[in-house]
């Protein structure tokens, strides 16, 4: 009995105390930290909300809770600092390990099934981001040149790739319909896709997920696009 106190009182110290208790367990580590609070927020009503928050005082690791009902995307802030973590949230524990000077950039995500699945979207979608970088480059220096031909050859390679980066998040939604990212992805990149592509991803979607938060807000968005174009 008194070896597991020592280990409660060990682990009270690792990560800095938080009285407030959830069904999501946030631990988090940010090297170079040394004092300042710590926030744990998500976007209630397109407002956001702190719904956790902890003093650091001398250690850079910390906890932060919430009680999460569906999965959702959760943020990870500091006082007078301007960059956030972003994390998709649900039941259980996940670890955050980040560096100070690199806040969101450096940041490592685990225990998050849907965060695990969103980095793997999430790396397909950069290479689209830098291939539309280049084509803007390549657009500046045509524009430049005045030659309509190339201009006319890098818009067509754009919708090209427009529609290549649609297909991709379609196919990527409807291939993992029992997870919660699926409907976020629908709603965060599909937002302006053809309604063909938001219905067939929503079709797709198990019970459970068109069930979450963000299963009914997709079926409410495309609900509403249907009653414009009526």
């Amino acid at each position: 009995m008194k070896n597991l106190i020592v280990i409660g009182l060990v682990m009270l110290g690792l990560f800095g105390c938080n009285s407030k208790q959830g069904s999501m367990e946030v631990q988090v580590e940010v090297q170079g930290l040394k004092k300042g609070t710590a926030y744990l927020q998500k976007v209630v009503d397109t407002l956001m909300v702190t719904v956790d928050s902890v003093e650091v005082n001398g250690v850079d690791k910390f906890t932060l809770s919430d009680d999460v009902t569906s999965p959702e995307m959760y943020y990870i802030s500091l006082a007078n600092f301007d960059k956030k973590i972003l994390f998709f949230g649900e039941k259980g524990i996940i670890k955050v390990s980040t560096k100070l000077e690199k806040f969101d950039v450096a940041a490592k995500i685990s225990g998050s099934k849907n965060q695990k699945l969103l980095d793997k979207y999430h790396a397909m979608i950069f290479k689209f981001n830098d291939q539309q970088l280049s084509l803007i480059e390549a657009n500046f220096e045509a524009q430049k040149a005045k030659d309509q031909f190339v201009l006319d050859s890098i818009d067509k390679v754009s919708r090209s790739l427009i529609k290549r980066r649609y297909l991709y998040a379609t196919n990527f939604a409807v291939t993992h319909p029992k997870s919660e990212v699926s409907a976020y992805i629908a709603l965060a990149d599909l937002y302006n896709a053809n309604i063909s592509l938001l219905d067939t991803i929503n079709n797709s979607l198990s019970k459970k997920v068109k069930a979450s938060k963000y299963g009914k807000k997709l079926e409410k968005f495309i609900a509403d696009i249907k009653k414009d174009e009526e």
